[in-house]
């Protein structure tokens, strides 16, 4: 498990307290990390997760400070309106966790980097944070990741895609991921993340390292016309 220098648990900010964000919240605390969650609303709005689960609510500024691992999970629209340069105060290695999904007609809009540009999901969120990111859990349905949590080994635990450009992020989530009842299948760079966003065979897929390899082989890079304004 990736450690602070000092020895203790990790330091995690969450950005976002919706199903995905609670979830995560309620995972990573129960495996002994530093859980600091931040929603738009203020923390005042966090008190029932955080006496739940003993969380730290906070602001978003307080959730990223000096965290070793950030979780974005917010609506994509709503990425550009963070506070310029908020992962400058985080820790210097700090591993990025994007969850988002690009909807364009059911929340999001046009978002002209991603249909325009030919951008992937997780390559326009890096764009708009400084900073690169881990795509993960953006195709796991919330109730998910507490209930279809299983222990190494077992025949029933499920695998979640991960892509990301930085080799060191990928092996903190990959260990985190472990921690909280999962494995990880590496899905590539962040050009190569196209194979999770919506729409895809692996987007919304609870099953072993195996089905899900073989659904990421399957993705068409083609985006619909469900998921373009």
């Amino acid at each position: 498990m990736h450690e602070s220098p000092e020895g203790r648990d990790m330091k995690i900010g969450i950005i976002g307290a919706g199903n995905i964000g609670g979830n995560l919240t309620r995972r990573f605390t129960a495996a002994g990390h530093d859980v600091h969650v931040a929603n738009s609303r203020g923390p005042q709005t966090l008190t029932g997760l955080a006496d739940e689960t003993g969380a730290t609510p906070a602001t978003i500024e307080d959730a990223v400070r000096d965290a070793q691992v950030v979780v974005v999970t917010i609506p994509l629209k709503a990425v550009p309106n963070l506070p310029k340069g908020l992962l400058d105060t985080a820790a210097p290695d700090v591993t990025v966790i994007d969850t988002g999904n690009y909807y364009p007609q059911q929340r999001d809009g046009k978002i002209a980097g991603i249909e325009d540009e030919g951008l992937t999901e997780s390559r326009w969120t890096e764009r708009q944070l400084g900073h690169e990111v881990v795509k993960v859990f953006n195709g796991t349905y919330a109730a998910d990741i507490v209930d279809k949590a299983r222990p190494a080994g077992d025949p029933a635990r499920v695998a979640l895609p991960i892509a990301g450009d930085d080799t060191a992020a990928k092996q903190v989530v990959t260990a985190l991921l472990d921690e909280i009842g999962f494995d990880a299948v590496d899905a590539g760079g962040q050009d190569e993340s196209w194979r999770q966003q919506p729409g895809t065979p692996v987007y919304g897929l609870a099953a072993d390292a195996t089905a899900v390899r073989k659904a990421l082989d399957e993705a068409s890079p083609e985006r619909t016309a469900e998921w373009r304004a």
